[in-house]
């Protein structure tokens, strides 16, 4: 049995452990199995002993999301089309202080660097760079000398610096691109829109083969902008809602009140948009509706 104290502990680690296991999932249905897993180890083992529950918490956590992202049925082999991490409405807003580095760490671009990396690689660099759990705790959670955590770490960082995906685009220059897709959408004028996009823009949709959208991943602004000059029909008939998405300005598209598809986007270093994701899947989508504040 759990007294007030054990569950005051767990509670209070709960939001660090959903964003935790977020990030290595990629799935929030997927991040609230493993947090829930964790609960019940927690109620299930002698806690007497536990020094730290937070630190042993995140050990728990860390090793039932890798478990998880071996389990064979995390495979996607059998996937139709293009996969792209379950999308969250979130509240960084509620984070002042850090709100940037928060949004840096879950924007799609960054999740789906993190899907690059191996298991442990992903857990290393979490628990590190964004958790800041020490060595000699990220060695005994992973079951690692704390060397090669280290080395972990190094080649994570390496991986994701190149891919320039921990830089947050400053919101002004987000609701300019916002007001400029709708414009092209609504109206067909693409100008101020293409003049926003990088020459090696890319488009991909994630529609997990259960509704209609592009099989293929886009590249190109004729490509791209020749693709949204053809879904302005279907997309102009929609209710249009402004959300932040992943930390990022973004679109939600719904009628009668269901969220059909939502848009968001990653930006280079200058400001230019570099990829536009899509998520079509209606499972995905059925949480977005819920605002989340997490860590």
């Amino acid at each position: 049995m759990l007294d007030r104290n054990d569950i005051l502990a767990f509670e209070q680690s709960r939001s660090r452990l959903l964003g935790l296991a977020y990030r290595i999932l990629g799935s929030w249905a997927d991040a609230e199995d493993a947090v829930q897993d964790t609960f019940l180890k927690w109620q299930g083992t002698d806690r007497s002993p536990v020094e730290n529950p937070a630190s042993w918490l995140t050990t728990a956590c860390t090793r039932r999301c890798i478990d998880m992202l071996r389990a064979p049925n995390r495979a996607r082999v059998d996937y139709v089309g293009p996969w792209l991490p379950e999308p969250i409405q979130t509240a960084t807003s509620a984070f002042p202080e850090n709100g940037q580095l928060l949004a840096s760490t879950l924007s799609t671009a960054f999740l789906l660097m993190l899907e690059r990396l191996t298991p442990k690689e992903r857990a290393a660099y979490l628990l590190h760079d964004i958790f800041e759990r020490p060595y000699p705790e990220i060695a005994r959670t992973l079951a690692l000398q704390e060397s090669t955590c280290r080395k972990l770490v190094s080649r994570a960082r390496k991986n994701i610096a190149h891919s320039k995906v921990r830089h947050v685009t400053p919101v002004a220059r987000q609701e300019e691109l916002l007001a400029a897709f709708e414009v092209a959408i609504s109206s067909g004028g693409t100008g101020p829109l293409a003049t926003l996009l990088s020459d090696e823009i890319e488009l991909s949709a994630d529609s997990g083969g259960k509704v209609p959208t592009i099989q293929q991943v886009l590249h190109g602004k004729d490509a791209v902008l020749a693709f949204l000059a053809q879904a302005r029909q279907w997309w102009s008939t929609y209710d249009w809602v402004a959300a932040e998405i992943n930390g990022g300005r973004s679109i939600l598209l719904r009628k009668d009140g269901v969220t059909q598809a939502s848009i968001s986007f990653a930006y280079d270093e200058c400001g230019a948009v570099t990829r536009i994701y899509i998520m079509r899947n209606p499972d995905k989508l059925s949480r977005l509706h819920e605002s989340r504040t997490l860590e």
